[in-house]
């Protein structure tokens, strides 16, 4: 693999004062030439001079911040101008610019299946930058395109491996773990464009959607597991709530309760607790037992 090597050029602000002086050099000389009338033999080297003095102009690079000037000699890699300003190098360097900023683009709606076979769209933001710009130009073809192609392929692969939702603690989801499954999907970018010299810095899911031919029912599915899910976590807290009490009760003495009448308390704590709406007291003067 070719690796950037960082080239430091020749201060450009004294090369431009030496092609100046050679310009005005140059001129003076012609300007001699022909008032001695002498410009037939002198012709043949200010020529010269003069396709010298090209050839140093033409070695002026300019490099803007935050871009890398990739710099070639017949073909083969020289080395990399990185430093902001005006520099000189030799001038049968052919130069090529690539940038350093960091950019970020947004993949297309991808229609793909989550891990449990569902219909999904998912699109997601990549910040990314190049590092390495010898990397970039020599390694790939097109480094912005391989860019582009190998994340939505790493995003494709990513949705494979979770389901949209789920209401397990533990199991990971792409609505629901965002911050892991961001993580994730940066790893599995980044080990894609590892060899293109480019570093992510972000990428995280920008669109989550139940594709439209299942999306009426996939709601309701979220709903119902929703419900159930809740309902759940309601009767875990009753029962406690219910062992708490009658512990309590137990423990300072205030009443003795045979089986019955802790099932009978059970019932109507569960009814009071697991209840949608406001239960309404019904105050019981008698006896559970017949006399």
């Amino acid at each position: 693999m070719v690796r950037e090597i960082e080239r430091k050029g020749i201060n450009g602000i004294f090369m431009l004062l030496v092609a100046v002086v050679g310009a005005a050099a140059l001129v003076r000389w012609l300007v001699s030439a022909v008032h001695d009338n002498a410009q037939d033999q002198v012709a043949i080297p200010i020529v010269i001079g003069w396709v010298l003095w090209a050839g140093l102009v033409a070695g002026f690079k300019i490099v803007q911040p935050n871009v890398g000037k990739v710099l070639q000699l017949f073909g083969n890699y020289a080395g990399t101008l990185k430093q902001a300003g005006l520099w000189w190098a030799n001038p049968f360097y052919t130069a090529r610019s690539v940038s350093l900023r960091v950019r970020n683009f947004e993949t297309g709606k991808l229609k793909v299946n989550d891990h449990n076979s569902n219909p999904i769209e998912i699109a997601a933001v990549v910040v990314w930058q190049v590092v390495d710009t010898a990397e970039a130009v020599f390694e790939v073809d097109n480094y912005d395109n391989y860019v582009h192609v190998q994340s939505e392929s790493a995003l494709r692969g990513l949705s494979n491996q979770y389901p949209y939702d789920s209401h397990e603690e533990k199991v990971l989801s792409l609505s629901g773990s965002t911050a892991d499954v961001a993580e994730k999907l940066k790893g599995e970018i980044q080990d894609r464009l590892a060899k293109a010299g480019v570093r992510v810095l972000e990428a995280r899911i920008s669109h989550l959607a139940y594709a439209p031919e299942i999306a009426n029912v996939m709601l309701r599915r979220q709903q119902a597991n929703a419900v159930i899910a809740a309902r759940q976590k309601i009767v875990e807290g009753a029962v406690g709530m219910v062992e708490m009490a009658l512990d309590a009760l137990a423990k300072k003495g205030i009443v003795q309760l045979d089986e019955e009448r802790k099932a009978a308390m059970v019932s109507n704590l569960l009814v009071v607790l697991c209840s949608e709406q406001a239960t309404q007291p019904v105050v019981n003067a008698g006896t559970l037992y017949q006399g």
